[in-house]
């Protein structure tokens, strides 16, 4: 199965640096697809997101292991041990930290892995379906029942993260895979919050129906920034090349 895909990272409007960062792979007959959403002041927080796209990108690509997931994880692991030392050596890098959404693609299988509250998203057969659980504060508020999924779209604290790579030495990784039948007119969407907190799951799902990348990612960005992208906003697009 052969995939088409578009990326794009943007520094908000009321943002002066981009801290996001995004990387798309041809790895071993496959599509690998990083995205990163950095923490941290002093520009740390880009720091850690393009250091986590290059340590992904690499260690994948230099693991001869057949364990798709275990690669994904070993992956995501070895960029925090990167983050974390790199945090200690320099003190304008204490404190750093990034979410970090890693999808790889290949043949009729996907598989992904994640951290933090940047999404992957899956529009199959024209219905969009969030893969990935935010690892956030409001998302743990409505898994406990002290929120519904209305409230926690207005909640104050819905930035606070409760996992990211740099947080700690050690760190738990959502891993998953699924089978792709051909046919299902499959899309896979992954991106940070800078663009959910603009646009809702309904209105995203309407975008992805379109089939041209170009025309998704054109939309995606007129209204993202008509909405007054309050923070810095970066996609994946991925499609079934036709």
């Amino acid at each position: 199965m052969k995939y088409l895909h578009l990326s794009l990272s943007k520094i908000g409007l009321k943002r002066l640096d981009n801290e996001d960062a995004v990387g798309v792979f041809e790895i071993d007959g496959g599509i690998l697809a990083i995205l990163c959403d950095g923490l941290g002041g002093n520009k740390a927080g880009e720091v850690a997101s393009q250091l986590t796209i290059d340590t992904v990108r690499n260690v994948f690509s230099d693991m001869d292991d057949a364990d798709i997931l275990g690669k994904i994880k070993s992956a995501i692991i070895e960029s925090n041990k990167i983050i974390i030392n790199n945090s200690k050596s320099d003190s304008d890098l204490k404190g750093m930290a990034t979410t970090a959404e890693v999808l790889f693609l290949k043949d009729d299988n996907a598989y992904w892995g994640h951290i933090g509250d940047s999404r992957i998203y899956q529009l199959k057969n024209k219905n969009l379906k969030q893969l990935t659980k935010d690892h956030s504060l409001v998302q743990k508020l409505v898994d406990e029942g002290y929120l519904t999924m209305k409230e926690a779209e207005s909640h104050p604290n819905k930035n606070i993260i409760m996992r990211a790579l740099g947080d700690s030495e050690i760190i738990e990784v959502d891993l998953s895979k699924q089978k792709i039948n051909p046919g299902d007119n499959i899309k896979f969407f992954i991106c940070t919050d800078g663009v959910t907190a603009v646009l809702n799951d309904d209105e995203l799902q309407n975008i992805l129906l379109e089939n041209n990348l170009d025309v998704i990612s054109s939309t995606l960005t007129s209204l993202i920034e008509e909405r007054g992208a309050p923070d810095n906003f970066s996609y994946i697009i991925i499609s079934e090349a036709s």
